[in-house]
C-alpha cells in the first residue's frame, strides 16, 4: 500500500486512541469528529460540549493513562495500533462506512494491502467441504491473494490452514491475543508467526456475542469478494455475505447438497444471484473486474470524503435550532439521514453536525444504510 497519509505525532496518536475509546463514540462517530476538528486533541476538548448542546451528559472520556497502558500492552504482545487516516492502516478498511478508529495488528502488518479474498463457512463443517476451502486458499495463495477469515471452527480453520504459507489474515472477534476457540492455539501461533491477526477491540477483550457481527464487516470490508463454503440460513457467513453486498464486494458460494442443512444458507445465495464457485478460476472470473477494490484510496482526517467535510460555521455556533428540528423528527424508527435533510430543509453539514451532538448526548443510535433513530 502507497505511503500517502503524513506520520502522526505521538501526541496525537494518543489523543485518537483516547477519542476512539471514549464511551459513546462508535466508528461512524468518530470518522465525523476527525472531519469535523483540525485533530482528535480538539475533538476531545468540544465532546463534553458538543453533548450538553443537544441536550445530554458529556461522555466519559477515556484518560490518556488507559491510552498509555494500551499502547505498552500492544507494544509487549509485540502488535502495532494503528489509527484510520494512517498509512499502515488497511486502505480497503478505512474505505467501508464504520472503519473503526483503531486497529490491532498481530503479525505481518503489509498483508492488508495485497488483493484479498475471504473464505467463512460452518463450523461443524463436513470433511469434503473442508478440504474445498484449503484447496481454494492455497491456490488463491499461488495466484498472489491473501486470504481472509474469522478464525472459527471449521471452514475459516480450513481456510487459514491453507494459506498460512501465502498471506492468511484472521480476524478476531476479541483482542487479538485473546485465543478463542482455545484449541485453536497452535493455530494463533502459526497465524502471528506467518500471517497476520487483526482486531478493533483492545488486546485482553474476550469476544461476546455483540463482537462478531462487527468481526464480520471487517472481513468481507478487508476483501475484494467473500467466498462461503457451506452456511446455515441463519449464520455468521451469511451475515458476512450480507455486509459484502452492502460494502459493494463480489459474493461467492460453492453449492451443496439440499439434503444437508449446513449448506441452504450457501445455496439460498445461489438462488439470491452469488457467484457459483467450483474451483479458482471461478473466483478469478468474479473478480476480473473489482480486485481493485482491494486497495481503494485511503481516508485521511486531513482529507475527509467530501459527504463528512466540516460543516459551516453556523453549524458550530450556539445556535440550537439545527438540533431542534432534526430531533423532532427522529423516533424509534431509523430514518434514513438524506431524508432527514429533506424534511428539515437545511444542508447536509448542518444535518450531519446535529446527529452528531445528539449521539454524543447519548440519545441517538445508528443503523446500516447510513439510517438513524432516536433512544428512549
Amino acid at each position: 500500500m502507497t505511503d500517502t497519509c503524513a506520520p502522526i505525532s505521538p501526541t496525537e496518536r494518543i489523543a485518537r486512541l483516547r477519542l476512539a475509546r471514549t464511551g459513546g463514540i462508535g466508528p461512524i462517530t468518530y470518522r465525523q469528529l476527525m472531519a469535523r476538528f483540525a485533530n482528535a486533541a480538539a475533538a476531545l476538548e468540544a465532546v463534553p460540549e458538543l453533548a450538553r448542546r443537544a441536550g445530554g451528559r458529556a461522555p466519559r472520556v477515556a484518560s490518556k493513562s488507559a491510552a498509555d497502558a494500551e499502547l505498552d500492552r500492544a507494544a509487549q504482545a509485540g502488535a502495532t495500533l494503528v489509527t484510520l487516516g494512517e498509512a499502515a492502516y488497511p486502505s480497503a478498511v478505512a474505505a467501508i462506512e464504520d472503519a473503526p478508529p483503531v486497529l490491532t495488528l498481530l503479525g505481518r502488518a503489509e498483508l492488508p494491502a495485497r488483493p484479498t479474498v475471504a473464505i467463512v463457512g460452518a463450523r461443524n463443517a463436513s470433511a469434503g467441504a473442508c478440504r474445498i476451502a484449503q484447496d481454494l486458499a492455497r491456490e488463491l495463495g499461488a495466484a498472489g491473494f491473501a486470504v481472509a477469515s474469522g478464525f472459527a471452527r471449521g471452514i475459516d480453520a480450513a481456510a487459514h490452514a491453507g494459506s498460512l504459507s501465502t498471506g492468511t489474515v484472521a480476524v478476531f472477534a476479541g483482542g487479538a491475543d485473546v485465543i478463542y476457540p482455545p484449541e485453536h492455539a497452535a493455530l494463533h501461533r502459526s497465524v502471528a508467526a506467518q500471517g497476520l491477526i487483526l482486531s478493533e477491540l483492545p488486546l485482553g477483550t474476550e469476544p461476546h456475542a455483540r463482537h462478531f457481527p462487527r468481526r464480520n464487516r471487517l472481513i468481507s470490508g478487508l476483501s475484494s469478494g467473500v467466498v462461503v463454503v457451506e452456511a446455515a440460513l441463519r449464520s455468521g457467513s451469511l451475515s458476512t455475505a450480507r455486509f459484502a453486498l452492502e460494502q459493494g464486494r463480489e459474493v461467492m458460494a460453492v453449492p451443496g447438497s439440499p439434503l444437508d442443512p449446513r449448506c441452504r444458507g450457501s445455496n439460498h445465495l445461489l438462488r439470491e444471484g452469488a457467484r457459483l464457485v467450483e474451483g479458482i478460476d471461478d473466483i478469478l472470473t468474479a473478480l476480473g473486474g473489482s480486485i481493485a477494490l482491494a486497495d481503494p484510496s485511503p481516508m485521511t482526517a486531513e482529507a475527509p470524503p467530501p459527504a463528512l467535510a466540516s460543516p459551516p460555521e453556523a453549524a458550530l455556533s450556539g445556535d440550537l435550532e439545527p438540533h431542534l428540528q432534526v430531533a423532532e423528527r427522529l423516533g424509534p424508527t431509523p430514518v434514513a439521514v438524506d431524508e432527514l435533510v429533506r424534511q428539515c430543509q437545511m444542508s447536509p453539514p448542518v444535518v450531519r453536525a446535529a446527529l452528531l451532538d445528539i449521539e454524543l448526548a447519548g440519545r441517538l443510535e445508528r443503523h446500516p444504510g447510513d439510517r438513524v433513530s432516536l433512544l428512549p
